[in-house]
Order: structure tokens, then C-alpha cells, then sequence
């Protein structure tokens, strides 16, 4: 834009007078009543060459060069047609051809160029080429302000330069601080982007844009990767943005929001934070947390801050909490066309399904084929069963997309209430070194355990007479497999195999501490019993209170004690003499 700098002091300088009349210009350079200003020396202009020198009636009067005319000013050079001095107004115009060539390469064309040396301003017509080192202006009409320092058009144009071209109703070029601001429908047309905004700000010298309205940058190689903001900036040679309002980073059909974000085109590297979402729609999954941030050549994504998971489906969705939720897609290692999605959530994972709730210190789930490993101390809870190990593995039916089963690795340890409707401290219990657990109907219902299995299982039968249950007793078994069947309210040994021992004893001969295994660890505070309970670390709910049926045993042993003492009063006392 220095050109136009040398425009406006050639023609400033045709001041000297002659007895010119009035003559019709454009309105944006008329002479608003302000006094002629004094011409200087090194001000005026060199007539090089003109074919012709007339003053007739055809310009009103006024004097008028023709043929190959060039005028110099402190080595800027005009060529035209045809140049009218209309020196009373310190009016100058160039029609035809007009060219202004500046000493370092500089140059503007136009079929007609007009400007006043008393406004200092200038406006350039018709087919209008601008060029300077950095860039080019096409438009059909260009405006420049000498005062104001700076040039704008409102007919529609292009601003290019070595990487962009830039298409807009309206711009405005500011030459002091080299910013160019776009107004309407603005489009920047870059090898590898593509920005589409109504309001933006784009400085040469350092190629940083800004944004302050709905705009889009979107990714050449990939369309669907693109951009979203009405606020914010984008700094075109690094290709990062800063995103500040209303902005969504759309990548590998996954979709960033967040209040304040940061995106690296070049690294695929994002962050956002403050009401963090990464929507997977492909996944039917979103994260939301207070930090987040994306990995686009890993297709990778990691969510801080109270972050939370949801897994959406059709009949019961899945709910994650931690203090780190990470999720990724890695190709399948049978066949690497197709892609399997992961989630992990790190450091006091918690999980909810209607049927299905649970703990662990870290979660992961292969979410293409429907596997969750817990890791470290989990626990998980499904109707009013308990399930604890070393670790559990969830197998899903992706179709129906149920819990099927799970394993349990190492200290395997199932736990049922007897009957959920009281409050009686009566637990089935089964444990040994490993346990499939099988689901029916979203509960759990039967278990298979191996290795040093054992089993604590009330007993009950159905009164004849009164057709009521009626309790029998405890059996303990001990064995080397054993497959128990989960009812209602029992649980049934149905096959006791490999070095077996199983006993039932009546609820008068058993002992209230044999009733449970040592390790028995019936959980209710930390139990997960909504989805918003996910959220924290532990409701922390009340311990339910359970009440031990022990009347049984304590008449029973009532009776032993009675029947020892009364063996001891039959017994000859020694006496002393």
C-alpha cells in the first residue's frame, strides 16, 4: 500500500494554478470549503513526455495532456491516456490506462484515477489493480484517505498475497498498522484453509486474523474438520486459533466446545476449558469436564476437572467418572481398516448402569467390542449383589447391549442379600480364587468359581402345611469348582466338584461369626445408587444398620449352658477338713 502514499504526493503537488472552471468529480474527494493550501517547491511535478498539451471545451476548459503521457514526482511515475489538471481545485484526473509505478516495484492501474489535493484524497476507477510487495488489491473502485492514512473499497474485491486470497464486499486497509478490516461476507482462500466470516481483521504484518462474528475455518484436505467461532483469533502462517466464544473444533466426526479453546491445524493439537463437551455422535458417547484436551493424529482425547463419560444407548446408557478420563481409537490388529473405540478413566473410577454399578481405581473400556477391565480394588454392585477380586472383567452384548457375564481374577468374592425387602444381617456368599458370573434378564444369576471355592447358603423349604418358607439352616461348602445358582432370595449349590465337603448345619447349631467369611465386606456407603452419584468420589451414604437373627442359637446354647451346669451340680464336691 506505499504506492498509494507516492499517489497522493505527485498529486498534491498540482496546485499551480491557471484559470480553471468548476468541473464534477466523485463526492468522496470534493473540496468541503477548505482554503487552498500553499504549494512548495520540492511539491511540484515533472511533466516527462505527452504526445499533446490542449485546453478546449471538452473538459470545461481545463488544461489536459494526451498521447503516452507521464508525469513524475520524487520517483513515482504516472502513465495515462490522458491527464486533466483542474488546478482552481487542485483537481487531477487520469483516464485511460492510468498506471502509478513507484521506484521500488509498486503499482497501481486503473482505467481512471481522481484525486484532491486540498481533501488528500483519492479514488482509483475501473478495473482497479493494486500491488506492493506483500500483496494485491483488485476492485472496482478503491478509495484512499492521505490523512486517515488508509484505502478501502465497498464494490466487492480481492486482497491476495503469496498464500492467501481474500474475497469481500467491504475492506478497509489501515497503512500505518497494516491491518485490513473485512465487512460482509468475507472468504480467505488459502492452499490448506478455507475462513468464512461476516467480521474480520487480518494484519500484514504479522498474518494474524480476528474474528468477531460467526466464523468458520475449515480444513481443505478434510472438510469435515473445521472450525467454529464468533469470537477470536487465528494466526495464519502457524495455523493456530484462539477461540473465546460460542466455538466448536470439529474433528474425525468428533466435535470440541468449551469456553475459552486452542487448536493447532498443523499438530492437530487442541485444549478447551471452562464447560468442556467432546461429543463422539459416531460413538454415541460424550465427556464433559472442566479441562480437555485433543490429540487429532491420534484421534485421541484426555478430559480434566470433574471430568464425566456418557455411553448412550438405546435402552440403558453408561455413566464414567475419575479423576482423568481418557478415550482413543486404535485400528483393529485382525484388520487395520477397521478402528476400535477405548475409554479409560483413571484414579477413582466409577461406573453406572441401571444394573450394574461399580468401583475401581481405573476403568477401561473397549467400546467397539464391548469389554470393561476394573482395575485395583473393584467392586461391583447389581441388584442387591456385590462382586469384589482383584479384577473384574464386564463382557457386553453389543446388541442387546446388556452386561452377559463377567470374570473375576483373583480373590473372587460374590456377596447377595437373602431377601432385599428386611434389614436382617443374612448374606449368601461365595468366593475362591476365579469366578465367571453370568447374567439372565439384567441380574445375576449363576456363578461359576475355581479354585479353594467356598460358599456360605441359607437354606430354606416350603412348609407343607402353610406353604410359607421356612429356614433349615446354613450350608458351608467347601470345594475345588463350585457352580451356585442366584434365586430370589437363596442361593442354590447346584455342583460341588474336585476335594468336596458340604454341610448344612440348623441355625441353632451354627455360630453367628461362621455365618460370614472373614473378609466379608458388604459395602453401602460408597455404594453408587444413581448416575449423579458418579460425580463425587463417595456419596458417602449412611451405613445400613442390619440386625442379626440369632434367637436360634442363643436358646440353644441357653439349653447347652443349663444342661453343663446341671452335669456339674451331679458331680462330688471335694471338701476341705
Amino acid at each position: 500500500m506505499r504506492i498509494i502514499l507516492f499517489l497522493l504526493f505527485f498529486i498534491s503537488a498540482f496546485s499551480s494554478a491557471q484559470d480553471n472552471k468548476t468541473t464534477q468529480m466523485d463526492p468522496y474527494i470534493q473540496n468541503k470549503g477548505k482554503p487552498l493550501p500553499a504549494v512548495r517547491p520540492e511539491d511540484k511535478v515533472k511533466i516527462i513526455h505527452a504526445d499533446e498539451f490542449k485546453k478546449d471545451t471538452k473538459y470545461e476548459g481545463n488544461q489536459y495532456m494526451v498521447g503516452h503521457v507521464q508525469i513524475e514526482h520524487q520517483g513515482s511515475i504516472l502513465y495515462a491516456d490522458e491527464v486533466i489538471l483542474y488546478n482552481d481545485q487542485s483537481l487531477v484526473k487520469a483516464i485511460g490506462n492510468a498506471k502509478l509505478q513507484n521506484a521500488d516495484g509498486s503499482v497501481i492501474t486503473a482505467q481512471e484515477m481522481e484525486y484532491n489535493g486540498v481533501t488528500q484524497k483519492g479514488v482509483a476507477k475501473k478495473e482497479v489493480v493494486l500491488t506492493d510487495p506483500k500483496q494485491t488489491i483488485k476492485t472496482d473502485i478503491l478509495y484512499y484517505d492521505r490523512l486517515a492514512n488508509q484505502a478501502y473499497f465497498n464494490t466487492g474485491g480481492t486482497i491476495s498475497d503469496a498464500q492467501n486470497v481474500m474475497y469481500t464486499k467491504s475492506a478497509t486497509y489501515f497503512l500505518n498498522t497494516k491491518m485490513i478490516d473485512f465487512v460482509g461476507n468475507v472468504k480467505i482462500d488459502n492452499p490448506d484453509y478455507i475462513i468464512e466470516g461476516v467480521n474480520i481483521k487480518q494484519n500484514q504484518n504479522t498474518k494474524v486474523a480476528e474474528f468477531s462474528g460467526p466464523t468458520t475455518i475449515t480444513n481443505r484436505a478434510n472438510r469435515k474438520n473445521r472450525i467454529y467461532t464468533e469470537k477470536g483469533t487465528y494466526r495464519m502462517e502457524t495455523k493456530e486459533a484462539f477461540l473465546n466464544k460460542n466455538s466448536k473444533i470439529f474433528y474425525n466426526d468428533k466435535i470440541l466446545t468449551g469456553d475459552d479453546m486452542y487448536f493447532n491445524n498443523t499438530t492437530g493439537f487442541g485444549k478447551a476449558t471452562g464447560n468442556v463437551t467432546l461429543d463422539d455422535p459416531l460413538e454415541r458417547r460424550y465427556i464433559k469436564g472442566g479441562y480437555g484436551e485433543v490429540f487429532q493424529k491420534k484421534d485421541s482425547a484426555m478430559m480434566t476437572q470433574s471430568p464425566y463419560a456418557v455411553k448412550i444407548m438405546e435402552k440403558d446408557s453408561i455413566y464414567f467418572a475419575a479423576e482423568k478420563i481418557l478415550s482413543y481409537q486404535r485400528p483393529d490388529s485382525a484388520d487395520i481398516t477397521i478402528k476400535k473405540s477405548f475409554l479409560r478413566a483413571y484414579k477413582k473410577g466409577r461406573i453406572f448402569k441401571s444394573n450394574a454399578q461399580g468401583r475401581a481405581d481405573s476403568i477401561a473400556f473397549n467400546e467397539t467390542d464391548g469389554i470393561m477391565h476394573m482395575y485395583t480394588k473393584p467392586i461391583l454392585w447389581s441388584g442387591e449383589k456385590q462382586v469384589t477380586g482383584d479384577k473384574i472383567e464386564a463382557y457386553f452384548n453389543t446388541k442387546t447391549e446388556n452386561i452377559d457375564s463377567l470374570k473375576v481374577i483373583g480373590n473372587a468374592y460374590a456377596i447377595s442379600k437373602v431377601d432385599s425387602l428386611n434389614l436382617k444381617d443374612e448374606f449368601n456368599q461365595v468366593k475362591g480364587k476365579f469366578m465367571t458370573v453370568y447374567y439372565q434378564n439384567n441380574e445375576i444369576k449363576e456363578a461359576r468359581v475355581v479354585g479353594n471355592a467356598q460358599s456360605i447358603a441359607y437354606v430354606d423349604d416350603v412348609d407343607q402345611e402353610t406353604k410359607q418358607p421356612q429356614r433349615i439352616g446354613i450350608t458351608l461348602s467347601t470345594c475345588g469348582i463350585i457352580g451356585a445358582l442366584f434365586e430370589e432370595t437363596g442361593l442354590q449349590i447346584i455342583s460341588c466338584s474336585i476335594a468336596a465337603n458340604s454341610d448344612t448345619y440348623p441355625m441353632s447349631k451354627i455360630e453367628p461369626e461362621k455365618r460370614k467369611f472373614s473378609d466379608f465386606n458388604w459395602n453401602t456407603k460408597d455404594r453408587i445408587r444413581k448416575w449423579q452419584d458418579i460425580l463425587v468420589d463417595s456419596p458417602n451414604y449412611e451405613e445400613i444398620k442390619y440386625s442379626a437373627d440369632n434367637d436360634l442359637f442363643n436358646k440353644a446354647q441357653e439349653a447347652i449352658d443349663k444342661e453343663k451346669a446341671k452335669e456339674e451340680s451331679k458331680k462330688p464336691k471335694r471338701v476341705k477338713k
